[in-house]
Order: C-alpha cells, then structure tokens, then sequence
C-alpha cells in the first residue's frame, strides 16, 4: 500500500491488494460493502457504479508484454470517495506508478494535482493512461512500415509471422480500448456531489481522446488487414510462377524421354555412334522449340 496525499486529499494505491488491505478498507473507510467485493474480484468487463457514498470503477488499461510482443488487458480498480481517491491493481502499471511517484517527490506537482478533489485527481490519472496509449500506438505505425517495406523486398514468407503478430497486437489493443469509453462518458453524465459538474467538460474531452485513439487503431487495423491480402496475393504469386515452371519442364522431360523411347527401339547406337549426338540434338531442339511456343504464348 502506498499513500500521497496533500491537504485533505489522499490517494491511496494497492499493488495486488492482500486480505489484509481490503481488511484496513473495511475499517477505515465508509465504503459500501459492494464496492469492497467489486474491488478484490478479477472481472473481464469495464464497468462504473454509483454508490450512495463513493463511486466504484472498473478500467483495463492497455499493457504490453515484451515476450509475446502483444497488448493485454491490465485491470485497475478505482474507489472515489469524498475525500479519498484509491486504487487497486494486479498487475504492474508503469505509467501510473510512476505518476505516484512523481506526486510522491514534488510538493509542486501535489499542489497541482491534489489541490482540488479527488475527482479532479482522477481524472488527471485517466487522462495520462490515455495519452500513454499515442506512443504505442506509433510504435505500432512504425511496425507496419517496416512490414511493407520487407514485403516489397521479396520477403514474404518471413512476413507471414510478422504480420500475424502485429495483427493480434491490434486487435488486443482496440478489445481493451473500446469498453474505457462507456466508463467515460458515465463519469461525465452522473449527478453526484463527488463529482463537480465542470468536470463533465473535461471527461467528454477524455471520451474524444478515445475516440482519437480508437481512430487510429482502426486505420492501423485497416491497414495490416492490407499487407496481409497483398502479402498473400505476392506469395501466392510466386507459388504460380514456380508451379509454372515445373510444369513446363515436366512438359519438355516427357517429349524428350517420349523421343527417346521411340529412337532407343528402332536405332542401334552402338553400330552408328555419330546417329546418338543427331539424337541428342534433334531433343535439344525439341526442348527450345517447346520452351520458345510457351514464351510465345506468355504460359512462362
């Protein structure tokens, strides 16, 4: 459990909450009972519930894992109070402790964020997840650049792995995204006096950094969709191209071992070894006359 606090504002933060911090909730907070049980259980599903005396929220946070290189679900758990602003994870938060920690060692930076309510202080903390997202979001860009132009350098088949990856980055990314618009348009339409009403502005402002954000990852989603079919159409290209060829040359192989069958019956080389390089050649022009009427006809 970590505290900041300024005046009389706190913001407490449980990194994977134990039996006994959910105990020091119970006794030290007028916190509804539903909302203790909210906040130790895992769930799958964003959600925000108004209590008679506190707000209870569920957000997923996008987080990156270095070893599948794909975007997960992080779930953060958000109790909002009079006085107090607290929150709950499982898993490790880069952005938000690092937030904390910036509030823990600036008395300046206190004064900003936890001069006004913990309303206010959340959402400062919404809003700097959210920006998080940008940077990453251009990583991804950048991860799409680099597939195009190995796909036009004839690397396809090494492509095919790479593009499913960050296929699935994507995807994950906009799964975890879409729901965090919902909770945030909630905040900004409840009638509550733990939330002022100016701050309805500001979360419809973070409910369009969403939409901004959902808007990329869609032209990012569009566009791996398209180095996907044009990677396909390359390597099925090439699959044609080399079917051709085989094709071709088994064509040539059967006249020439259909000619050669037929001579080895009625000639003797032995007794006219000058007939066999006639042979060789006649097949020889066989094979050109068989390759040039393919060329002619644009099969090769």
């Amino acid at each position: 459990m970590k505290t900041v606090e300024f005046k009389n504002i706190t913001w407490i933060d449980f990194s994977d909450p134990s039996a006994d911090d959910i105990l020091y909730l119970q006794e030290n907070f007028d916190i509804h009972p539903l909302a203790i049980e909210e906040f130790i259980t895992p769930t799958y599903r964003a959600k925000a519930t108004q209590y008679e005396n506190c707000i209870f929220l569920t957000i997923h946070v996008p987080l990156y894992d270095d070893k599948t290189r794909t975007t997960f679900p992080g779930e953060l758990d958000i109790v909002l109070t009079k006085d107090h602003l607290i929150t709950g994870h499982n898993k490790e938060i880069i952005e938000l402790d690092s937030f904390f920690t910036m509030l823990e060692g600036s008395e300046g930076k206190r004064r900003i964020y936890l001069n006004q309510s913990p309303a206010h202080l959340l959402y400062h903390i919404l809003e700097m997840l959210l920006d998080s997202c940008f940077p990453r979001i251009d990583h991804i860009h950048e991860k799409l650049l680099n597939i195009e132009e190995q796909v036009f350098n004839e690397k396809e088949k090494e492509m095919v792995f790479e593009i499913s990856v960050v296929k699935r980055d994507i995807l994950n990314f906009r799964r975890t995204l879409k729901p965090q618009r919902h909770i945030i348009e909630s905040l900004a339409q409840m009638k509550t006096s733990l939330i002022d009403q100016e701050l309805s502005l500001y979360f419809q402002n973070l409910a369009g950094t969403n939409i901004r954000l959902w808007n990329a990852l869609e032209s990012n989603k569009e566009t791996i969709e398209s180095m996907e079919e044009t990677n396909n159409s390359l390597l099925s290209n090439k699959l044609d191209f080399t079917m051709k060829i085989l094709t071709i040359v088994s064509i040539i192989i059967f006249l020439l071992t259909l000619y050669s069958s037929i001579i080895t019956m009625k000639t003797s080389f032995a007794n006219s070894p000058n007939i066999f390089w006639l042979h060789m050649l006649i097949m020889g022009i066989i094979g050109l006359i068989t390759f040039t009427v393919f060329k002619i006809k644009k099969w090769m």
